[in-house]
């Protein structure tokens, strides 16, 4: 045990005695599951340390709104609005992708941009 554990148990302790500790929400239950699964290991407990201060990586926070709009896709049955929230979907799963490096390379994302940026220029050849 390094000399920051030992100083986080030493307070723990102190805080235990001092009746801190206790009567707090979720006492004597078990901490509930996280799938973390994703998150490599090493770095699972910054990850849920700023989980439990409101702050999600981008990629967890990407996957909660995917898993979101999949739920909110199972109520919908009018097809444009369910058609906006598939698209709404798969970019949100294209995202994920890319954030695993998976996604569009940046060459062809960047064509992309360049033939977008074509098509909604105004037509300057009728001048």
């Amino acid at each position: 045990m390094d000399i920051i554990d030992q100083l986080a148990e030493q307070h723990i302790k102190a805080a235990i005695e001092r009746g801190e500790l206790s009567g707090l929400s979720g006492e004597g239950r078990p901490l509930p599951d996280e799938d973390l699964s994703m998150v490599p290991e090493h770095l699972r407990a910054g990850y849920r340390l700023l989980k439990n201060a409101g702050y999600l990586p981008p990629e967890l926070e990407t996957l909660r709104a995917i898993k979101d709009t999949e739920a909110l896709l199972a109520r919908i049955h009018e097809p444009e609005a369910r058609e906006r929230k598939l698209r709404h979907l798969r970019l949100l799963e294209l995202r994920l992708q890319e954030s695993r490096g998976h996604g569009l390379g940046q060459v062809v994302q960047q064509q992309y941009q360049d033939r977008l940026s074509q098509a909604l220029a105004p037509d300057t050849d009728s001048d």
